[in-house]
């Protein structure tokens, strides 16, 4: 039987918790509302201001005080047609405190180490505003303002907006070309003997895959593994061992594919989980885990997705024309999505990876989850700031105040969180979710069930292609984050493999071609900064200024959403 109950490592997560009473939203309003409107814990003060010989009112709005990160200030000149906005960002919010104080109208006051730092804001905003800088510094560089940016696409995905927009049936052409996508990214992996002493994995790894016995004596060629590991065997890897990422503690990679994992595995919850072909089961699987103790996540929205709007995947009757989109706003202005790591992260951060779907196709057009919440859009929140409300019944990755990671199928009771969570993304149905009457991880209900779990992939529902997905593993005492890039997988192949790896929860990320499924890591050395990419193909969507490499996500501003990997800066 399933549990409903939270999975094992986020229970330990949700009871530390500080308790909240439980919040519930009203029935979605039936009139269009602002991003604004839409915060749960906004708090704004107003007070009169005068700069540089003008008078007004000026109104600051911290968009969730519990997160302290973004701030939107509305300025109204006296006899100015309309007011002016700006989306600021608190670059230090743990401990930095900004307020409005009438006693200092010309700018506002930031309040940190029990010190006053006066800042003459609003004479310097109009000069941000025209800066060149996506975040333009303000007050000595503590706050940011975010200047719109307009993120990179690839040629693939300029060519599919392009069919999907303006070409009669363009969305049927575009998943004719992902079939032809998943086939040409198809590896399978060749072996050599292995030495019968060389371990599992490395000491203070991940859990290895439970491997099928025979093939424990045999070494798996990296193919185009990018990530550069430390390997005593050399050349190859042992299928389901962890290798630790060079000049990178806490990180590790490893490969594996289907037909290698134990036949019980592959046998069990029959009923779950399709029967995988020999093409899906021989296709190689490319794996990155991070430790959790060292690490944090974050996530940043791309500078056009995922949009707010309504979804083209759901029914028709689910749509309310009266608003714009399923939470009621058509677009995130006042507020800037940047498609960048934020400054103050980039010098810490040691690896980004693409996200979840577009709003196009997060929502679903089939199932009982089609039937409820307007098609359960899928959810997601950056800096404590909600820009589409989490669904129940949906798989959440979720990051709280306190740096905790966690992974759960959304549930209203959950609602009583939102006031912690700094980050979150909804991306489908869950692959493994933990059951607490056979204590691991097990199939999700939805994994062999196209329409209702919302898989994508063709037309005429044929699923295999390149597929992203992320999962949490608990062992011992020590929590890791695995990121996994499918050569050639269905959610079943996915399932099975997570399930291998012995995964508390797992979740399907993006698809069908390398810029979707991207992740590199940063390897600093000697004052060079290295990009390993976990395939070796997604370098080509990198670009270059004056011979220098310009990473993805940190160089320059992306049109898609990401998570960026941060270490742990030391406790004070």
């Amino acid at each position: 039987m399933r549990a409903a109950s939270p999975t094992r490592p986020v229970a330990r997560i949700l009871s530390a918790a500080l308790f909240f009473p439980l919040l519930t939203f009203a029935s979605p309003p039936e009139t269009p509302k602002t991003i604004i409107e839409l915060q749960p814990f906004r708090q704004s003060n107003s007070i009169p201001i005068r700069s540089a010989g003008r008078d007004g009112v000026t109104t600051l709005v911290n968009l969730n005080p519990a997160i302290n990160s973004w701030f939107l200030l509305r300025l109204k000149w006296n006899g100015a047609p309309a007011e002016s906005a700006y989306h600021l960002e608190n670059a230090e919010p743990r401990t930095r405190k900004l307020v409005l104080d009438e006693k200092y109208p010309s700018g506002i006051l930031v309040l940190e180490a029990g010190k006053t730092y006066p800042c003459e804001l609003f004479s310097a905003l109009d000069q941000a505003k025209a800066s060149p800088r996506i975040f333009a510094p303000l007050c000595n560089g503590k706050i940011y303002l975010r200047n719109p940016a307009t993120g990179n696409r690839t040629t693939l995905e300029a060519a599919t907006e392009f069919l999907r927009e303006r070409v009669w049936g363009g969305e049927k052409l575009i998943s004719f070309g992902h079939i032809l996508l998943g086939g040409m990214h198809r590896e399978t992996g060749k072996f050599e003997p292995a030495a019968a002493s060389q371990p599992d994995s490395a000491p203070g790894a991940p859990l290895p895959a439970l491997v099928d016995p025979k093939f424990k004596l045999r070494l798996l060629a990296p193919g185009n593994l990018g990530i550069v590991v430390e390997n005593p065997a050399g050349a190859g890897m042992r299928p389901g061992a962890w290798y630790p990422a060079l000049a990178n503690p806490g990180i590790f990679a490893g490969l594996i594919q289907p037909d290698l994992l134990d036949p019980a595995i592959l046998s069990s919850y029959p009923a779950a989980v399709n029967r995988l072909d020999s093409v899906e089961a021989s296709a190689l699987c490319y794996l990155i885990a991070f430790d959790l103790d060292l690490f944090d996540f974050a996530y940043s929205r791309g500078t056009a997705h995922p949009r707010v709007g309504w979804s083209d995947h759901m029914l028709p009757r689910m749509k309310d024309p009266n608003l714009p989109g399923p939470d009621g706003i058509g677009s995130i202005a006042p507020l800037v999505s940047t498609g960048l790591v934020s400054p103050e992260a980039v010098p810490r951060t040691v690896a980004a990876f693409t996200a979840g779907f577009k709003r196009a196709h997060g929502a679903f057009k089939y199932g009982e989850l089609a039937l409820r919440n307007r098609g359960s859009h899928y959810g997601s929140l950056e800096n404590g700031v909600v820009f589409s409300k989490l669904q129940p019944g949906l798989s959440t990755v979720f990051m709280l105040d306190n740096g905790a990671v966690a992974m759960k199928t959304w549930m209203d009771a959950d609602n009583q969180l939102l006031p912690r969570i700094r980050y979150a993304l909804q991306n489908g149905v869950p692959l493994i979710e933990f059951d607490n009457t056979a204590r691991r991880g097990i199939p999700g209900p939805l994994v062999a069930r196209w329409g209702p779990g919302n898989w994508s992939g063709s037309q005429d529902s044929k699923l295999r292609t390149l597929r992203a997905g992320a999962a949490i593993q608990t062992s011992g005492g020590k929590r890791f984050f695995l990121y996994a890039v499918f050569s050639e997988a269905t959610p079943s192949a996915m399932a099975r493999i997570f399930q291998a790896y012995r995964a508390d929860y797992a979740m399907l990320l993006d698809m069908n071609a390398l810029e979707h499924t991207y992740l590199a890591v940063y390897r600093r050395s000697g004052g060079q900064l290295f990009l390993d990419h976990l395939v070796k193909g997604m370098a080509a969507v990198e670009k270059s200024s004056s011979g220098e490499l310009v990473p993805r996500f940190a160089g320059y501003p992306d049109n898609r959403d990401f998570f960026y990997v941060t270490r742990k800066e030391p406790k004070p």
